[in-house]
């Protein structure tokens, strides 16, 4: 009887360990799988799409410092100013931003595993003092404002490129966009709290483009959307996704397919719309087939409104973040998927 009493103690223990060693066994698969998911398009967590996360131009933004072998920070200061040359190309002229804005390489932030990037109200900023015309737009001095800018120092073509973000409640632009040899693929140029009461349409407004630098076109859209997403895009955090091949491109918002074009249907777009130029008959306006860098920064849109005083810039802040000068544009990470070949 007590030979039977142990046995039976035995085999209950056995399966009490087995049962809690399984369960074990589960919860450590459904934490990698979730830890798999989390690095997936959103939309497109089964990976259907058999998409390899690129590392080299992906940003989860929660390090302690900005990772300067991965982004240029436009504008870094030196002996008290601001200077503009890039590491990796140091004979290329710099953009310092669209006046009355300039690129300071001192407006962002890391906090709370985001990248924070700050435009200011700073009348005492060393400013340019030339007055540059601009490709597009009338001839400004740079002047009370100044913004941020990152650009990517790895290139990687085709894919897919993810970014959730909040854009600045400022009469001021957020920008996510790229560019190659002679190409400018802008993903979007949010402007989240315009003060133009004829404007205010912009505030729940997507605008995305691709450009074509080379003559005739000299930078105008060889496409263009331009939306209403049907939310303010500086009200809350969103996760834009655009899908990029050489068959053309797809727009997700919160993992949902918004938009969605083909080469051929780029093509006939710029035909369409670029008629003063005289294009070519075999003009390609499909031109983003080019490696491209990412890009991260906030300009002043002076076709839509420009902030004239600290408190029309800061007139969407939150009670108390009033007097600071500073609107933030938030973003919880950058990511890019290729193709597993």
């Amino acid at each position: 009887m007590a030979l039977i009493k142990k046995t039976t103690i035995l085999l209950t223990l056995f399966f009490v360990f087995g049962l809690y060693f399984n369960c074990k066994s589960k919860d450590v698969s459904k934490s990698k799988n979730n830890e798999i998911h989390s690095v997936l398009p959103f939309s497109d967590p089964s990976n259907a799409g058999n998409w390899k996360l690129n590392t080299e131009v992906s940003d989860e933004f929660d390090a302690a410092t900005i990772d300067e072998n991965k982004w240029y920070i436009v504008g870094k200061f030196e002996n008290g100013a601001p200077f503009y040359k890039h590491p990796d190309k140091p004979n290329k002229k710099v953009w310092t931003g669209r006046a009355p804005s300039q690129f300071s390489g001192r407006n962002y932030r890391l906090e709370q595993g985001k990248l924070i990037l700050e435009t200011r109200w700073e009348p005492d900023f060393p400013f340019i003092k030339e007055v540059r015309k601009p490709v597009f737009g009338e001839a400004l001095p740079y002047e009370n404002i100044t913004t941020a800018c990152f650009i990517g120092r790895k290139e990687f073509k085709y894919g897919y490129i993810e970014i959730k973000s909040k854009a600045a409640d400022a009469p001021v632009s957020s920008a996510f966009w790229a560019m190659g040899d002679m190409l400018e693929f802008d993903f979007f140029e949010l402007y989240g709290g315009t003060i133009n009461p004829n404007k205010k349409h912009l505030d729940s407004q997507l605008w995305w483009s691709t450009r074509d630098w080379n003559k005739p076109v000299n930078g105008k859209p060889t496409y263009t959307e331009r939306k209403d997403v049907g939310f303010r895009v500086a009200d809350d955090f969103h996760i834009w996704g655009i899908e990029w091949d050489e068959k053309g491109v797809k727009y997700f918002i919160d993992g949902k397919l918004f938009s969605q074009v083909s080469n051929d249907e780029v093509t006939a777009w710029a035909k369409e719309n670029r008629k003063k130029v005289s294009l070519p008959d075999d003009y390609n306006g499909y031109v983003a087939t080019k490696p491209i860098s990412l890009w991260l920064d906030q300009e002043t849109f002076p076709w839509n409104d420009i902030p004239k005083t600290k408190a029309e810039l800061e007139a969407n802040s939150p009670v108390g973040q009033k007097e600071d000068g500073v609107v933030d544009f938030e973003i919880e990470y950058v990511r890019v998927w290729q193709k597993v070949k």
